[in-house]
């Protein structure tokens, strides 16, 4: 006996159309990856001191620029006030130092030390929602920069050298910090792509997407963003921390400045918020453009404003999502996405119908 007309229709559909994750396979991909960051690893080698500076300086934007774009992009968390843990990552490096760390050894452990103190803070910055949420994150960078400069053991409103370092010459302090930041962003960006790819990554994109819905098909929302808070404050601290230890001193107008929100803010709206290419891309772009143009006085900001302006009206998802909503061309693929599966056992087959009931009579 033959299926009912459902049940062939319902498995022609099941085999014109299936749910695939991303890309079929990575591999390509991750030896891509594996060679651009050897290439970066030998970079000190290849370029002037000035262009390693430029560097290292990138790879500290582009931390930070990853971590906010996993707040505000995926978890929908909008903070104006990372540059609180910017800051509490470099001074704890210096406190480490004081007491006898070697500095680079210690970033890791300030990083660790900002995700621990994040916990407290979003225990009480989680009741805001919006806008107040944005603005209590301001004031926790502001009280903490507050109290920072006035204790004077850490010098104060003035600042304090990072000991420790001292011992290195020049090419191998440059080395071995530019080192120390490429390690930090290449962890930073793996690790926000292992989230992604995690169930962590599904219950992210349908909070951003529909949190009442998200919440009604049982997803543990609280749970999840404060994850990503942890994590993005792990992220910062460590950017703070390379800060610190690239610069050797450390001045709470500077490591708690608004500037820091400002700047990973607009290298992820440029690049594109919502996918990890875009901070990459946002963060290229604004190099480029700060070291073509930063001569040029007041010019500076006006292209950079009306660069955030013209890609806000007319490019809403940035350069990356709007090149790759044309080219279907992902870096990194997290996402799901409905089409022909490539091989007959993707499909799910529909079970066969049941026989019909015997007649009694």
């Amino acid at each position: 006996m033959s299926a009912p007309a459902g049940a062939e229709l319902g498995s022609k559909g099941a085999a014109a159309r299936g749910v695939t994750r991303g890309a079929r396979s990575t591999t390509g991909l991750g030896a891509l990856w594996v060679a651009v960051v050897a290439l970066l690893a030998f970079m000190p080698y290849l370029v002037s001191q000035a262009d390693t500076s430029i560097l290292l300086n990138f790879f500290v934007l582009l931390t930070m620029a990853t971590m906010w774009n996993l707040l505000a992009g995926y978890a929908g968390m909008v903070s104006i006030g990372q540059q609180a843990f910017v800051g509490l990552g470099a001074y704890g490096v210096l406190v480490l130092a004081d007491a006898g760390f070697n500095p680079v050894a210690a970033i890791p452990v300030a990083a660790v030390m900002c995700a621990a103190i994040s916990l407290p803070i979003s225990l009480l910055v989680f009741r805001l929602r919006g806008g107040y949420f944005a603005i209590a994150t301001w004031v926790v960078a502001d009280a903490a920069s507050l109290v920072i400069s006035s204790n004077s053991s850490i010098g104060g409103g003035t600042g304090k050298t990072v000991p420790g370092m001292s011992s290195l010459g020049p090419r191998a302090f440059e080395e071995v910090t530019y080192w120390a930041a490429l390690a930090v962003v290449v962890v930073a960006v793996g690790l926000a792509y292992a989230l992604l790819r995690s169930r962590l990554g599904l219950v992210l994109a349908a909070v951003r997407d529909n949190e009442v819905g998200a919440r009604s098909a049982g997803a543990r929302v609280a749970t999840a963003r404060r994850i990503v808070y942890l994590v993005a404050a792990l992220g910062c601290g460590a950017a703070g921390a390379l800060l610190a230890v690239s610069q050797l001193n450390v001045q709470p107008a500077s490591v708690f400045g608004v500037q820091w929100s400002a700047e990973m803010i607009f290298v992820t709206m440029i690049g594109g918020i919502g996918t990890i290419e875009g901070p990459v891309l946002g963060t290229i772009v604004f190099f480029l453009l700060q070291q073509n143009l930063a001569h040029d006085g007041a010019w500076y900001l006006i292209i950079f404003g009306s660069l955030a302006v013209a890609i806000a009206i007319w490019a809403p998802r940035g350069l990356w999502g709007t090149a790759t909503s044309r080219l279907r061309v992902q870096l990194f693929p997290v996402g799901y996405h409905v089409g022909r599966p490539r091989r007959t056992r993707d499909v799910v087959p529909e079970p066969p119908a049941a026989p019909p009931a015997a007649s009694t009579t």
